[in-house]
């Protein structure tokens, strides 16, 4: 079992919800990822999605797209966020996962991947264009210790759902719209019905992303999930205060609080 699983099962037995944000390593700076990392962890977070930068991010909406590019143009690297998530191992035990796309992981080398995941304490990594059917690599190269969580979108067959529930451990993340990330003003009516049929071939927990901004969306998804990822809401916190730490984290923290509240 590691920390994702662990963390699912504590919230489980609270009957409470897993709140999931999302932020691009090294935006503004993997400085600020750190202090950044330390202040959602105070601020309630259960577990945190890295991003991984990529000058190239389809699946996401303008907000994480600019972050990807402040982050690109710091210069950040994977041996860097690497570097990062050792450094945060000897402060916190906060399930950490790497999400980027499958051409960053590939220059990288999916064997020198897996293996420094592992050894720095990364818990899950999240692939968004790397379909389940193409990643028995990857799976061959872990040695347990590391979680590979799929997506699911609402136009996902029966067949779809099995596919991703047999390859994904820790948790499935759910799309709950079709489109790319950002802030919605609403969210997706057909939410519910989709993940009551993932739940009808699944045991692991659910993870909904993509579109939740606002404290009663969130609260609205965790009658239905086990996990709600925000990320272009706290994003955004974090690009209108680049100039100034202090306020970024303040106000990082204090949305991080207000959401956590609101599933709890």
């Amino acid at each position: 079992m590691n920390r994702i699983e662990k963390k699912f099962g504590e919230l489980a037995l609270e009957d409470e919800t897993a709140f999931i944000p999302y932020i691009t390593a090294g935006d503004p700076s993997l400085e600020a990822t750190e202090a950044l990392v330390e202040q959602l962890a105070e601020s309630g977070a259960d577990m945190i999605e890295l991003g991984v930068p990529y000058s190239d991010p389809l699946a996401d909406g303008p907000t994480i797209q600019q972050a990807s590019q402040r982050a690109l143009q710091a210069g950040t690297d994977l041996d860097g966020i690497f570097n990062l998530v050792a450094r945060l191992r000897e402060k916190t035990e906060i399930p950490l996962i790497l999400m980027g796309y499958y051409n960053s992981f590939y220059k990288y080398g999916f064997e020198k991947i897996v293996a420094k995941a592992e050894e720095v304490g990364v818990d899950g990594l999240i692939i968004p264009d790397l379909p389940p059917e193409e990643s028995e690599k990857l799976e061959e190269l872990k040695e347990g210790k590391l979680a590979t969580i799929f997506l699911l979108a609402s136009t996902s067959d029966i067949e779809r759902i099995k596919l991703v529930n047999q390859a994904s451990r820790g948790f499935i993340y759910c799309v709950s719209l079709t489109g790319v990330t950002g802030a919605r003003s609403e969210l997706a009516p057909n939410l519910t019905e989709f993940l009551t049929r993932v739940r009808n071939y699944s045991e692991l927990p659910l993870a909904v992303g993509f579109g939740i901004s606002t404290s009663e969306q969130a609260a609205q998804v965790a009658k239905h999930a086990e996990g709600v990822v925000v990320g272009s809401a706290i994003i955004d916190r974090i690009k209108d205060n680049l100039d100034n730490r202090e306020a970024m984290l303040a106000e990082v923290g204090k949305l991080v609080k207000e959401l956590k509240d609101a599933i709890r």
